[in-house]
């Protein structure tokens, strides 16, 4: 069986390969075709996105949230202090801009610990606030 390879640079080689290997690629490629079809269909343009409404938000929700005021400071302060120590630990380096694996590396545990730790974090913060 002859496979088609088409390079970005517009060159196309053919290549003799096995029935097996054939249909694997075959195969491979029609997932590939199918993928991108419904991923087509599901396509949300950011060049017609204003920034701005209900789809992101409140625009100065975080400032809203730490708006300086003592009380609310220490409203959040009261509500963390009820996590343990690893929900706070975890929930602080996620804050930080670090991935969950890079969280569960730096612990050396799995990412399914880490990520279920951050969510029952969260549920507890919110109670709490």
């Amino acid at each position: 069986m002859k496979i088609k390879y088409s390079f970005n640079n517009g060159e196309i080689k053919e290549v003799e390969v096995s029935e097996e290997i054939g249909a694997v690629i075959e195969e491979s490629r029609r997932k590939e075709a199918a993928l991108a079809k419904k991923e087509q269909r599901h396509c949300y343009s950011l060049d017609a996105v204003t920034y701005e409404g209900v789809e992101y938000g409140e625009p100065d929700f975080a400032e809203s949230l730490f708006d300086g005021s003592e009380e609310r400071s220490a409203h959040i302060r009261d509500a963390f202090s009820h996590l343990t120590e690893t929900q706070q630990r975890r929930i602080l380096m996620l804050a930080a801009g670090m991935s969950i694996r890079e969280i569960a590396a730096r612990e050396n545990t799995h990412h399914r610990a880490v990520e279920d730790s951050i969510q029952q974090g969260r549920k507890k913060f919110m109670k709490f606030f």
